[in-house]
């Protein structure tokens, strides 16, 4: 029998909720910490980078 979702694929895993809830558990820490990251560096840092394309690559 070929699955034709992926519910069908999970329903026949032994323990799929573990893995669900796993998945979801490094999926939010992943995402607090890109989120902590970004909120702990320096505005001047992005206000750097927020006038990077518009510097001139030259020095003259």
């Amino acid at each position: 029998m070929i699955p034709s979702n992926i519910k069908d694929i999970l329903a026949n895993i032994d323990n799929a909720g573990i893995y669900q809830t796993l998945s979801m558990i490094i999926f939010i820490i992943f995402f607090i910490s890109t989120v902590l990251y970004v909120l702990s560096r320096p505005k001047k840092h992005y206000s750097e980078i927020e006038r990077a394309p518009l510097e001139d690559d030259h020095n003259n």
